[in-house]
Protein backbone atom coordinates (compact mmCIF):
# COMPACT_ATOMS: atom_id res chain seq x y z
CA UNK A 1 0.00 0.00 0.00
CA UNK A 2 1.36 3.41 -0.97
CA UNK A 3 1.08 6.72 0.87
CA UNK A 4 -1.54 7.89 -1.62
CA UNK A 5 -3.50 4.66 -1.11
CA UNK A 6 -3.46 5.26 2.64
CA UNK A 7 -4.65 8.85 2.26
CA UNK A 8 -7.38 7.81 -0.18
CA UNK A 9 -8.53 5.14 2.28
CA UNK A 10 -8.72 7.72 5.08
CA UNK A 11 -10.76 10.18 3.01
CA UNK A 12 -13.10 7.37 1.93
CA UNK A 13 -13.61 6.40 5.57
CA UNK A 14 -14.73 9.96 6.30
CA UNK A 15 -17.10 9.70 3.34
CA UNK A 16 -18.56 6.45 4.66
CA UNK A 17 -19.22 8.02 8.08
CA UNK A 18 -20.82 11.09 6.48
CA UNK A 19 -23.06 8.98 4.28
CA UNK A 20 -24.10 6.67 7.13
CA UNK A 21 -24.77 9.62 9.43
CA UNK A 22 -26.75 11.78 7.01
CA UNK A 23 -28.59 9.26 4.84
CA UNK A 24 -32.29 9.24 5.65
CA UNK A 25 -32.00 11.81 8.44
CA UNK A 26 -35.02 14.04 8.96
CA UNK A 27 -34.75 17.82 9.20
CA UNK A 28 -35.37 17.44 12.94
CA UNK A 29 -32.39 15.10 13.26
CA UNK A 30 -30.15 17.24 11.03
CA UNK A 31 -30.87 20.37 13.10
CA UNK A 32 -31.12 18.80 16.57
CA UNK A 33 -29.08 20.55 19.24
CA UNK A 34 -28.26 18.81 22.51
CA UNK A 35 -28.17 22.29 24.08
CA UNK A 36 -28.27 25.89 22.87
CA UNK A 37 -24.57 25.95 22.09
CA UNK A 38 -24.23 22.50 20.48
CA UNK A 39 -23.41 21.87 16.85
CA UNK A 40 -25.92 20.12 14.61
CA UNK A 41 -25.39 17.21 12.23
CA UNK A 42 -26.08 19.53 9.28
CA UNK A 43 -23.58 22.14 10.45
CA UNK A 44 -20.88 19.58 11.28
CA UNK A 45 -21.12 17.87 7.89
CA UNK A 46 -21.31 21.20 6.02
CA UNK A 47 -18.31 22.51 7.97
CA UNK A 48 -16.09 19.44 7.58
CA UNK A 49 -16.84 19.37 3.86
CA UNK A 50 -16.19 23.10 3.45
CA UNK A 51 -12.83 22.75 5.21
CA UNK A 52 -11.82 19.80 3.02
CA UNK A 53 -13.02 21.61 -0.11
CA UNK A 54 -11.07 24.74 0.81
CA UNK A 55 -7.81 23.06 1.68
CA UNK A 56 -7.75 20.54 -1.15
CA UNK A 57 -8.80 23.16 -3.72
CA UNK A 58 -5.98 25.40 -2.56
CA UNK A 59 -3.47 22.54 -2.74
CA UNK A 60 -4.68 21.53 -6.22
CA UNK A 61 -4.84 25.18 -7.37
CA UNK A 62 -8.48 24.92 -8.46
CA UNK A 63 -11.66 26.77 -7.50
CA UNK A 64 -13.66 25.41 -4.58
CA UNK A 65 -16.60 23.24 -5.49
CA UNK A 66 -18.70 25.17 -2.95
CA UNK A 67 -19.02 28.04 -5.42
CA UNK A 68 -17.69 26.60 -8.69
CA UNK A 69 -19.90 23.50 -8.38
CA UNK A 70 -23.00 25.52 -7.46
CA UNK A 71 -23.32 24.16 -3.92
CA UNK A 72 -23.34 27.61 -2.30
CA UNK A 73 -26.43 28.55 -4.29
CA UNK A 74 -28.03 25.14 -3.83
CA UNK A 75 -27.66 25.20 -0.03
CA UNK A 76 -28.92 28.79 0.19
CA UNK A 77 -27.20 29.50 3.50
CA UNK A 78 -27.08 33.11 4.71
CA UNK A 79 -23.26 33.17 4.79
CA UNK A 80 -20.65 34.70 2.57
CA UNK A 81 -19.43 32.21 -0.04
CA UNK A 82 -16.02 32.14 1.67
CA UNK A 83 -17.46 30.98 5.01
CA UNK A 84 -16.29 27.56 6.18
CA UNK A 85 -17.83 27.52 9.64
CA UNK A 86 -14.56 28.29 11.38
CA UNK A 87 -15.25 30.67 14.26
CA UNK A 88 -18.99 30.78 13.69
CA UNK A 89 -21.28 31.63 16.57
CA UNK A 90 -23.98 29.43 18.00
CA UNK A 91 -26.62 31.48 16.19
CA UNK A 92 -24.80 30.94 12.90
CA UNK A 93 -24.68 27.19 13.55
CA UNK A 94 -28.47 27.29 13.91
CA UNK A 95 -28.77 28.88 10.44
CA UNK A 96 -27.62 25.69 8.71
CA UNK A 97 -31.08 24.32 8.12
CA UNK A 98 -33.33 23.40 5.24
CA UNK A 99 -30.51 21.46 3.59
CA UNK A 100 -31.50 18.01 2.41
CA UNK A 101 -29.56 14.87 3.26
CA UNK A 102 -29.07 14.40 -0.50
CA UNK A 103 -27.42 17.80 -0.82
CA UNK A 104 -25.18 17.26 2.22
CA UNK A 105 -24.10 13.88 0.84
CA UNK A 106 -23.88 15.18 -2.73
CA UNK A 107 -21.56 18.03 -1.79
CA UNK A 108 -19.42 15.75 0.36
CA UNK A 109 -19.25 13.11 -2.40
CA UNK A 110 -18.18 15.74 -4.95
CA UNK A 111 -15.46 17.06 -2.63
CA UNK A 112 -14.32 13.53 -1.80
CA UNK A 113 -14.10 12.64 -5.50
CA UNK A 114 -12.01 15.74 -6.18
CA UNK A 115 -9.83 14.94 -3.18
CA UNK A 116 -9.23 11.38 -4.37
CA UNK A 117 -8.40 12.63 -7.87
CA UNK A 118 -5.89 15.09 -6.39
CA UNK A 119 -4.30 12.57 -4.03
CA UNK A 120 -3.88 10.15 -6.96
CA UNK A 121 -1.61 12.70 -8.69
CA UNK A 122 0.86 12.76 -5.79
CA UNK A 123 4.01 10.77 -5.24
CA UNK A 124 6.16 10.44 -2.16
CA UNK A 125 8.43 13.32 -3.19
CA UNK A 126 5.46 15.72 -3.06
CA UNK A 127 4.64 15.20 0.61
CA UNK A 128 7.58 17.20 1.98
CA UNK A 129 6.66 20.31 -0.05
CA UNK A 130 5.92 23.35 2.11
CA UNK A 131 2.35 24.56 1.52
CA UNK A 132 1.96 27.12 4.33
CA UNK A 133 4.71 29.27 5.81
CA UNK A 134 2.47 31.07 8.31
CA UNK A 135 3.12 28.38 10.93
CA UNK A 136 6.28 27.43 12.82
CA UNK A 137 7.41 25.03 11.61
CA UNK A 138 6.04 25.57 8.10
CA UNK A 139 3.30 23.13 7.05
CA UNK A 140 4.11 20.39 4.57
CA UNK A 141 1.67 18.90 2.12
CA UNK A 142 1.65 15.69 4.19
CA UNK A 143 0.87 17.56 7.40
CA UNK A 144 -1.93 19.54 5.73
CA UNK A 145 -3.63 16.43 4.36
CA UNK A 146 -3.33 14.60 7.69
CA UNK A 147 -4.74 17.70 9.42
CA UNK A 148 -7.77 17.72 7.10
CA UNK A 149 -8.33 14.00 7.69
CA UNK A 150 -8.04 14.45 11.46
CA UNK A 151 -10.47 17.38 11.49
CA UNK A 152 -12.90 15.53 9.20
CA UNK A 153 -12.86 12.36 11.29
CA UNK A 154 -13.47 14.27 14.50
CA UNK A 155 -16.42 16.19 13.05
CA UNK A 156 -17.85 13.13 11.30
CA UNK A 157 -17.73 11.26 14.61
CA UNK A 158 -19.39 14.17 16.38
CA UNK A 159 -22.14 14.25 13.74
CA UNK A 160 -22.70 10.51 14.12
CA UNK A 161 -22.95 10.90 17.89
CA UNK A 162 -25.39 13.84 17.57
CA UNK A 163 -27.59 11.80 15.23
CA UNK A 164 -27.74 9.03 17.81
CA UNK A 165 -28.63 11.47 20.60
CA UNK A 166 -31.24 13.15 18.38
CA UNK A 167 -32.92 9.87 17.53
CA UNK A 168 -32.94 8.77 21.18
CA UNK A 169 -34.51 12.13 22.07
CA UNK A 170 -37.27 11.50 19.53
CA UNK A 171 -36.21 14.14 17.00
Amino acid sequence: MTTTDTLADAFQRVQQIVRRTVDGASEAVLTFRADDEANTVAWLVWHLTRVQDGHVSELAAVDELWVDGGWHDRFGLPFDAAATGYGQSSSEVAQVRGVSPDDLIGYHDAVCARTLDYVATLDDDDFGRIVDTSWTPPVTLAARLVSVISDDLQHAGQASFVRGVAERAGA
